[in-house]
């Protein structure tokens, strides 16, 4: 899937996996060596993310129902606990420093299309 951002068209990412069965959010990231740049990992339903056994820092959308983005975490770091936003139903993992650079905002609505 290819992730942009509805009010500025940016494309974060043109590779976004799906996590949306049970062993595959359980797995997440965990033990992958990197998260390239375009890549990604949606999550859903999920409310708050987890790094451990992860060797590498990652940013995080939190998205309500909608898709808007109700939270965002910058460069969380391995083997931390990521925070809890009201009203997340899913998550986006992409490599740490994509969501500054890019001007994303909360109250931004996320797009996920499938390629």
């Amino acid at each position: 899937m290819k992730l942009f951002i509805e009010e500025s068209g940016q494309l974060l990412g043109h590779q976004v996996v799906k996590a949306y069965s049970f062993l595959r959010r359980l797995r997440g990231l965990m033990f992958t060596a990197a998260l390239s740049e375009g890549h990604g990992l949606h999550i859903r339903p999920c409310r708050s993310v987890h790094s451990f056994f992860m060797k590498y820092s990652i940013d995080v959308l939190h998205l309500d129902e909608t898709n808007q983005i109700v939270g965002i975490e910058h460069s969380l770091k391995p083997g931390t606990i990521g925070k809890n936003f009201q009203g997340t139903r899913s998550v986006v993992e992409l490599p740490a420093g994509t969501l500054e650079p890019a001007g994303v905002r909360i109250g931004q609505t996320a797009v996920l299309e499938h390629s």
